[in-house]
């Protein structure tokens, strides 16, 4: 079954393609990553992809405040109310500098702490998905024209001989392992960035734990895949994961994503 994006989501999906492009034209160069205050790696991919994307929104939606990985990482974050968006504008930079292509542009739109709108674009693996919690999840099929057809996509469920699940390629850890020993595991499959999400929305996997320390902008584009396909996001506690936590960084606490 088809679906179509709206305006705004067509929009966002334009934004991410392009930020693609420029990161695939680096990726296929002798590039060099940095090390940041956070000891984690940027590149000039990152740094390129958010300047368009950036530039792209400021055109679009001038009135809504944008908080973006490296900017924030810069010290500039926006004060932000109940509409906002998160950016990563190249979410797995370890993935990137591996040259395993599991990385991803990520780009989402908050309404009162929910993610509503979501588009993860993974260019070197050609898969992009878009959600709108208001219209469903799709994944398109990128021509060589580069006009996309979009399948919908619905989270399946659970097979009775286990969850697939899949586990962060970078960041696996113990209590994660603690965790899958609570739960019947049929298989285990390990994946980078936030494509994780995206899988269980294409009903390709189950489960996806995450207890290690994540930021909004890391999550909230698959998140909103996920939702609009039908699937959760819960904290450590049972509570829907929610965004614009200013106390706190923007960090996440742990989590858990599932389809039903």
């Amino acid at each position: 079954m088809t679906l179509s994006p709206t305006s705004l989501t067509k929009s966002l999906v334009n934004l991410a393609l392009l930020a693609g492009r420029e990161i695939m034209a680096i990726y296929a160069t002798d590039f060099n990553a940095r090390t940041k205050n956070d000891l984690t790696p940027v590149t000039e991919a990152d740094e390129a992809a958010e300047r368009i994307i950036l530039e792209g929104l400021a055109r679009l939606d001038p009135q809504t405040p944008v908080i973006s990985e490296e900017a924030a990482a810069a010290g500039r974050v926006p004060q932000v109310g109940a509409s906002f968006y998160l950016v990563d504008p190249l979410d797995g930079t370890k993935e990137f500098v591996s040259r395993n292509g599991e990385f991803t542009v990520n780009i989402a739109k908050i309404e009162n702490g929910v993610p509503v709108i979501g588009v993860v674009y993974a260019p070197a693996i050609g898969r992009i998905f878009w959600g709108d919690t208001a219209k469903g999840a799709a994944e398109g099929k990128i021509a060589a024209d580069e006009t996309i057809t979009w399948k919908k996509l619905l989270v399946r469920p659970c097979p009775g001989d286990g969850a697939i699940v899949v586990a962060s390629r970078s960041h696996r850890d113990s209590a994660t392992d603690d965790y899958l020993k609570t739960v019947k595991v049929a298989k285990l499959v390990s994946a980078g960035s936030s494509l994780k999400f995206c899988l269980i929305a294409a009903g390709e996997a189950d489960l996806y734990p995450r207890f290690g320390r994540t930021m909004e902008w890391d999550t909230a584009a698959g998140h909103a895949v996920l939702l609009a396909a039908g699937g959760k996001v819960l904290n450590s506690d049972g509570q829907p994961l929610c965004y614009g936590k200013h106390d706190r960084g923007f960090d996440n606490p742990g989590f858990i994503a599932s389809a039903a």
